[in-house]
């Protein structure tokens, strides 16, 4: 009888470099190293495509400032207040996500960043746009107060701050902010952290 088409590949007769199965529980060691290293890869490419992203917000004339130019003056405000690297990384890249998801950034990028940053930032990433309604809501239709359906969470008051302090602010054409190169390195060192997969404990960043 010839050999079902859905067995496995032995893990001596596997290519170096490429996984063969066709369904996952019949992966071998060899391609669950092979998907490790994989996973490696993707996590090492992930500051160079969040800094094309950050890039591509470039050129908007839109606004009184492109979003690169307001995404870097909102971390510029933030490290020159003396917040800590995370801190100002999370003001670098809180709306790099409208380049994939206008209508939920928000979302999208605190998605990104969960497994590198705190609670708290990510808490503050999730839930920024709902807050900046604060100061434009009633111009367009929106409820500036729609916030306070979140009164009394730990992270209210730091999302309100951010918001009023770094993000609603930085529209400026006169700001002199810091150039990307100021905050790459910020960004990989943040991005390289060891991270905690699903289901493990906390090995990665501190979950406050």
């Amino acid at each position: 009888m010839a050999a079902s088409s859905n067995a496995p590949v032995p893990d001596g007769d596997a290519l170096p470099g490429k996984m063969h199965f066709r369904r996952m529980d019949d992966m071998t060691r060899d391609d669950f190293a092979v998907l490790k290293r994989v996973h490696e890869q993707n996590l090492a490419h992930l500051p160079d495509l969040l800094l094309r992203l950050l890039q591509s917000l470039g050129g908007d004339e839109a606004y009184p400032v492109d979003r690169l130019t307001h995404s870097l003056q909102a971390a510029t405000r933030a490290l020159r207040d003396g917040r800590d690297e995370e801190y100002v990384v999370v003001a670098l890249l809180h709306d790099v996500g409208e380049a994939l998801g206008p209508l939920n950034h928000g979302e999208v990028i605190a998605s990104v960043l969960h497994p590198f940053i705190s609670d708290a930032n990510h808490w503050m990433l999730l839930h920024h746009p709902l807050f900046q309604t604060y100061f434009y809501g009633s111009h367009v239709g929106i409820d500036p107060n729609g916030r306070e359906v979140h009164r009394g969470h730990p992270h209210f008051d730091r999302t309100a701050e951010f918001c009023a302090r770094y993000d609603e602010v930085s529209f400026d054409p006169d700001y002199p902010s810091e150039p990307l190169p100021t905050f790459e390195p910020m960004l990989r060192r943040v991005l390289t952290r060891r991270w905690t997969p699903p289901g493990q404990a906390a090995a990665g960043p501190d979950r406050r």
